[in-house]
């Protein structure tokens, strides 16, 4: 019961008009800026931060920060489905599929589907996140070393299987990916490495 409440007043915040009207510029905003390829949600956020810090509410500013998001993550199926160039990288997919519509003269259809699907999958997976984000949080938590472990094997496998032409290509460019991701700031010490003092 204290969920429905909660989600009640949640949604009773959201629906005030001058809460939509900052969820509707932080999506075409980071709309237009998840456009540029290589701008994904993170950088998105990062460059339009300095844009809410006056005059607006805490909520507000969340609600604006959260519809730049999701602008940005759809925003970066436009290049993938015109031009080829993935915006991010969840739009590489996108460029399987979508700009082979585009270049039969189906890019609106293609961007339509893209939008709907976008829609779609953004709300089924907050629903999701929402009833199961306590269950998922205890789960988390028990996460140790052999896990994590586990998990970076298990990418790096899935690097080099999912990787054309031959498998020592992948496997070289999986290595690589982890020498040059050893170098910098340890995320768990915070100890330089392999910066050779500088």
């Amino acid at each position: 019961m204290e969920t429905l409440q909660s989600l009640a007043h949640g949604f009773s915040v959201f629906l005030q008009p001058i809460n939509l009207a900052y969820c509707f510029v932080g999506v075409l905003m980071g709309t237009l800026v998840g456009v540029l390829p290589g701008l994904g949600p993170a950088a998105t956020i990062a460059i339009l931060l300095p844009t809410i810090f006056h005059g607006t509410s805490p909520v507000a500013s969340i609600i604006m920060l959260a519809g730049v998001a999701y602008g940005a993550q759809y925003g970066g199926s436009t290049t993938s489905i015109l031009v080829n160039i993935p915006g991010e990288v969840a739009s590489v997919i996108t460029c399987i599929d979508g700009h082979q519509m585009a270049k039969k003269g189906r890019a609106g259809p293609a961007l339509g589907i893209s939008a709907f699907g976008s829609f779609i999958a953004g709300t089924c997976g907050i629903i999701g996140l929402m009833l199961f984000a306590p269950t998922l949080a205890n789960f988390a938590l028990r996460f140790g070393p052999p896990e994590f472990f586990s998990l970076a094997v298990m990418s790096l496998t899935l690097v080099t299987y999912v990787s054309r032409g031959p498998m020592v290509r992948g496997l070289t460019m999986a290595c690589v990916g982890l020498i040059m991701s050893t170098v910098g700031m340890d995320p768990i010490t915070s100890r330089s490495r392999f910066t050779f003092g500088r």
